[in-house]
Parts: structure tokens; C-alpha cells; sequence
């Protein structure tokens, strides 16, 4: 699938603000507005101006929705909670090239607040996965005790966890050992 550098970083973004719900060692990754800005800086979004309570509130607010996208049981469902979430942002399409990127698509409204950027932009992304059929590369790692979001963007769709180096290969080892003991046990 060819997704586009901008709408891939809008997607990273929305699975960014996703996992950060259920973060360790607390409950919610945005529990402040250091966590904020620090989420921000993270995903380079630009254009953020001074961020409040209110900001956080709205935020958290966006990330719920997007969670139940990647829940929604098919594309329609998806499609109807896209499409409000992007007309409540107040969606203005326009081009820019700034800090050096070249052209590309901001959704967001000139001085939207960045729960009204993540919303347009990000909801955006993931209505172009939603028009090319593409729906069930939102997946939620299958590893029993992670649960954390991703977008499958492999070849063949084959993707189950949210990181093969972590998730993945934690379950595999498992296997291998659970094979191991059951082939040490006396026959009888």
C-alpha cells in the first residue's frame, strides 16, 4: 500500500495518541500538559501554540474517538465516525511547505487547536485506509497483555503485534520454551 510521507506521519501520530492511554507506570500517558507537549514534540506536529487544561481535556476527547474507529466492525461504521469527527474540526484542506517539508496537505483550519489538527489531519489519514479498503490494518496487538494500537502496513497484511522485537518475539520465545518442556516430559 503507498501512503504518503505526510499521511504517515498523521497515522504514527494517531497511533502514537492512542497507546499513550494506557502508558506504564501510569494509567494515562496524557496525564498532564508536560505529557502534552511532550507527545507534541514527539510527533513534530506543527503549528501548536500555548496548551491548557482545556487542550488536554480535548485531546484525550479525540483519542477516544479514534479508538473507536479502529474498534468499528466495518467500514461503514468506521466511515460515520470519521466523517463527524472531521466536520467537527472544522476541516479546511490547504496546501503549505513549511519548516522545509515539501508540499503537502494540512486538513486542519488556520488557528485550529491541536485537538481540532489531530482530529482533521489524523482523521483524514485514517479515512484514506478506510476509501482503498483498507480498514483491517487498524489492528490492536494480539499479544495477551498488550493490547497497544498499530496500522499494519506489511505487504500481505500479516501483522498481529505492535512490535515483533518486543511483543512478538516475547510470545515466540514462550512457544519455544512451552515446546521444550513438553518434549521433556516423560513419556506415559
Amino acid at each position: 500500500m503507498l501512503i504518503n510521507h505526510d499521511t504517515r506521519c498523521a497515522l504514527d501520530a494517531v497511533v502514537g495518541l492512542l497507546n499513550t492511554a494506557d502508558e506504564e507506570p501510569v494509567d494515562d500517558g496524557l496525564g498532564d500538559l508536560t505529557a502534552l507537549r511532550r507527545f507534541v514534540t514527539a510527533y513534530d506536529i506543527s503549528g501548536v501554540g500555548t496548551l491548557d487544561e482545556r487542550d488536554l481535556a480535548e485531546v484525550r476527547s479525540v483519542r477516544e474517538r479514534f479508538a473507536k474507529v479502529f474498534a468499528a466492525a466495518d467500514p461503514r461504521a468506521a466511515a460515520g465516525l470519521l466523517n463527524d469527527l472531521v466536520a467537527e474540526a472544522g476541516t479546511t484542506p490547504r496546501l503549505t511547505d513549511h519548516d522545509g517539508y515539501d508540499w503537502h496537505i494540512h486538513y486542519f483550519a488556520p488557528g485550529a487547536s491541536l485537538a481540532q489538527h489531530l482530529a482533521a489531519d489524523g482523521g483524514m489519514a485514517l479515512a484514506f485506509l478506510v476509501v482503498a479498503g483498507e480498514q483491517e490494518r487498524l489492528r490492536r496487538c494480539e499479544a495477551p497483555d498488550c493490547g497497544r494500537a498499530f496500522v499494519d502496513l506489511s505487504r500481505n497484511r500479516s501483522r498481529r503485534y505492535c512490535s515483533s522485537r518486543t511483543c512478538g518475539n516475547r510470545l515466540h520465545v514462550a512457544a519455544y520454551r512451552a515446546r521444550q518442556r513438553e518434549a521433556e516430559l516423560p513419556a506415559g
